[in-house]
């Protein structure tokens, strides 16, 4: 297992800046953020996706994972959604997610991020929600299989779906080889999932995983990791029992006054945890 640092943290400069800065701190890894002002799928091109490559290169990272989840070049973390009742914003959803998996794979990542849906729109039932759902993502994954990326869903409070029960619910819709789960600790931790019982039942569709801590209270507020309720030894423990051998990405995207400070910290306390 490896450990990365989402870029996303370092939503106040340029990627390149990101990059330099996550290197310098020692992470193996990065995740990289597309959205705006890092890497929005909908203007890179050939050039600046040639340019980028050669700066990942240069640094000496890896990327982990290209992270689709939020649209602040558009609207915020959760809008436009999957879900919403207006179907030109589901489709700049579901654009912005099949633009991320291309530039991906020409950037030579194996997986994408999304968001579970979005949250519930007013008046529209669970169910109907889940079948517009499961329509968008189809037709994304159909994208996912000829470029050869992955696209994982990443449950979180608060969004249609939250939680294990509700993921495998979804992953019984899904027929493709290129569909997957990105395992959130603290969302699983905010929901009242058991960690080490939930690694254990979704390993099967896991493939990335995101680290941050969270307060005992359960608020869905990334903190960094060691700071906060979440047991990492028992967590990391959990992981090398599924023979999980991928990335650990670290998301601290509040930590914007301090991203080197809040990484460093981070990595010095998951490092010890892994196997040598």
């Amino acid at each position: 297992m490896k450990l990365a640092y989402s870029s996303n943290a370092y939503r106040l400069c340029s990627i390149e800046e990101a990059l330099d800065r996550i290197a310098s701190i020692g992470f193996a890894g990065f995740e990289l953020m597309a959205d705006e002002p890092h890497a929005w799928p909908a203007t890179m091109n050939l050039k600046t996706i040639g340019e980028l490559r050669k700066k990942i290169v240069g640094s000496g990272l890896e990327i982990s994972n290209v992270n689709a989840f939020m649209m602040n070049a558009v609207q915020d973390f959760w809008h436009p959604s999957w879900i919403e009742h207006d179907a030109e914003s589901r489709r700049l959803r579901l654009q912005h997610t099949i633009d991320a998996l291309r530039m991906a794979n020409q950037l030579g990542a194996k997986c994408i991020t999304t968001e579970p849906g979005g949250p519930l729109p007013e008046g529209m039932p669970r169910a109907e929600a889940l079948e517009i759902f499961v329509a968008g993502l189809q037709a994304a994954l159909l994208v996912a299989e000829q470029v050869d990326v992955m696209l994982l869903v990443e449950p979180e409070p608060g969004l249609l779906i939250e939680n294990a029960d509700q993921f495998l619910e979804l992953a019984r819709r899904m027929d493709s080889p290129m569909f997957g789960l990105n395992y959130d600790i603290g969302h699983f931790y905010c929901v009242g999932d058991p960690i080490v019982e939930t690694i254990g039942r979704l390993h099967g569709w896991t493939r990335h995983y995101h680290f941050e801590d969270i307060a005992a209270t359960r608020v869905h507020e990334h903190l960094i990791p060691g700071t906060g309720a979440i047991d990492f030894p028992e967590v990391v423990n959990a992981i090398r029992s599924t023979d999980y051998d991928g990335w650990l990405t670290v998301e601290l995207y509040p930590y914007l006054d301090d991203p080197d400070g809040a990484g460093q910290q981070a990595l010095d306390f998951l490092t010890p945890l892994l196997p040598g």
